[in-house]
């Protein structure tokens, strides 16, 4: 019979080597126990997030930055399927925090998913420790702050989840594995480009693009000639897709956000706001330094940033042009993307085929049809989903369900584009557990759309230039569709997704424009049995955080 005494005793010893206060080894363990009848056999790792402030320049010029532990990006989280990962994140900025995991799925506990509409933010001067368990989950994924635009400062880094001994992953293991954050930045510091938002102006161009927090040549990899590495790539930027190379090396693609894929070969990658890949290749160079390079893609202005890669046997230094890659070419990137496919054959987190689950045979039971749109409300910039444009309510949903305090209605968000102007409300769609649907991403606009919904995978069947129709299904993968948690959708085009709702909870639908997500891109699907209910398996945590409408209350059973 399983018992936390182990677990609270180690908690103890941890608080009296200093390595835990007492307070926060208690405050765990109270915590556990609302998970330890699904978790009881599954190991623990503990972390200590310190958010501060910070003077940094990657592209020369100083601003403050958000760091972690003092470090900008934040630090690699590193875990095994099904571990728990309790993150105890003090927050020593001026200003409430709160951070997300892009692409951990929380299974049934959207209390701990970071996002306004479910988890209070971190007041200044406080901390709050996240239990995240990444139940049957592999692959790479990342963290960020999700509130007042301090994804625009840093408070990001890697989040990897690695296979379990003895379930075999289908390539030989690397001799390094690196996390690689791309992302397009600004010089300007976080709070003024809120500013331009909040004044009804659109955010200027950026400035350049990052790799692992620095600018031209400033972050290096070093590698051995002749061994394979595996690098883990992620646009955690605000705004613009990258396409992703290096000088002279070829790149297999080996995983998708959790989804082990073919082993496709490219020259270069492209990287959507929000999505993660990896990708291996091989020191098989002469020896000497090389590029590595990111520029963005769809725009009349093009700019890009490198990195160094590095053999250990060097003897010459990076020097003349980085090589180039696409620049405006829809065509080629969308045809990129239909290549990545499921491998059938792998073992995902658990010891089966990825394949075995036959999501092409699944008849549909709705279908979901969300177009984006800009527009003015009131004389101001806003975005929508469906002609909503999203405003949050002053207390996270989750919050204003359990203490029943009303302010929002579920299901007020069309399943279909109605046509007319946008207008404001929070809007919540509402789905039914344990169905099968389709949703439908309608782009209308010139420009790229990026995706991403918590708490889920789900399979990209299809993408395709103009209108979509009930036609358009006769060209779905219904095969070996790779299963990601975010989507790209090309200009005037539209992306079609299969999911199975099974995780209980009430779940973020966003855009990772970060810009159009603040101004209300973005909607929460309720995913539950009864139409008036948010709530997830689990019960509020105990050390829940509470604020607006309901600050000060206690907290009772359900």
């Amino acid at each position: 019979m399983f018992t936390l005494i182990p677990f609270y005793s180690q908690l103890i010893r941890k608080s009296r080597t200093r390595k835990m206060p007492l307070k926060l080894a208690v405050a765990v363990f109270l915590v556990a126990l609302l998970v330890v009848n699904t978790v009881a056999e599954s190991p623990y790792r503990f972390y200590e997030f310190n958010v501060t402030y910070g003077t940094i320049s990657p592209l020369g010029v100083k601003q403050k930055g958000i760091l972690i532990n003092g470090q900008f990006p934040g630090p690699d989280i590193y875990s095994v399927t099904n571990d728990n990962v309790i993150i105890n994140v003090f927050n020593y900025l001026d200003e409430p925090f709160l951070i997300s995991w892009n692409g951990i799925q929380n299974r049934r506990n959207s209390f701990q998913d970071g996002v306004w509409g479910t988890t209070c933010p971190i007041p200044p001067g406080k901390n709050f420790t996240y239990v995240l368990q990444v139940k049957d989950q592999i692959g790479s994924f990342y963290y960020f702050p999700s509130t007042a635009f301090h994804k625009a400062a840093g408070g990001f880094g890697g989040f990897r989840i690695l296979s379990r001994p003895g379930i075999p992953v289908p390539f030989p293991e690397p001799a390094g594995d690196f996390t690689v954050l791309i992302g397009d930045w600004y010089k300007s510091n976080h709070t003024y480009l809120k500013s331009i938002l909040d004044r009804n102006h659109k955010l200027p161009f950026v400035d350049g693009i990052l790799i692992n927090g620095q600018g031209r040549n400033g972050a290096s990899f070093t590698v051995e000639q002749g061994k394979t590495y595996r690098l883990r790539i992620c646009n955690v930027g605000l705004e613009h897709s990258l396409n992703f190379r290096i000088q002279d090396h070829k790149m297999t693609l080996v995983e998708v956000e959790g989804t082990h894929t073919m082993q496709e070969i490219y020259s270069s990658l492209d990287v959507h706001v929000g999505q993660c890949y990896s990708v291996l290749f091989t020191a098989d160079q002469a020896p000497k330094d090389y590029y590595i390079v990111a520029s963005n893609r769809f725009s009349s202005i093009l700019i890009d940033t490198t990195a160094v890669l590095h053999y250990s046997n060097s003897n010459q230094q990076v020097s003349g042009f980085p090589p180039g890659g696409p620049t405006i070419e829809i065509g080629w990137s969308l045809n990129q993307a239909r290549s990545i496919r499921t491998n059938l054959s792998a073992s995902g987190p658990r010891p089966n085929p990825q394949g075995s689950y036959h999501y092409g045979m699944i008849n549909t039971t709705r279908t979901i049809r969300l177009a984006n749109s800009a527009g003015q409300v009131n004389g101001k910039q806003r975005y929508a989903v469906n002609s909503v444009s999203f405003v949050p309510t002053d207390t996270p949903l989750k919050l204003v369900d359990y203490f029943k305090i009303g302010g929002f209605t579920v299901g007020n968000i069309p399943d279909a584009p109605p046509g007319g102007g946008i207008h404001l409300d929070t809007s919540v769609l509402q789905t039914d557990y344990r169905t099968f649907i389709e949703i439908v991403f309608e782009n209308k606009e010139g420009i790229m759309q990026s995706w991403h919904l918590n708490g889920y995978a789900f399979w990209v069947v299809g993408m395709d230039g103009g209108k979509w129709t009930p036609a358009s299904r006769n060209q779905y993968n219904l095969r070996d569709a790779v299963s990601r948690s975010t989507t790209q959708v090309y200009p005037k085009s539209w992306t079609a997704i299969y999911i199975a709702l099974d995780n209980v909870g009430l779940w973020n639908l966003r855009s990772e424009f970060w810009a159009r997500q603040y101004l209300g891109q973005q909607l929460y699907m309720n995913v539950y049995t009864e139409s008036t209910s948010l709530r997830d398996v689990y019960p509020i945590p105990i050390n829940a955080l509470l604020c607006g409408k309901v600050a000060g209350r206690h907290k009772r059973p359900l």
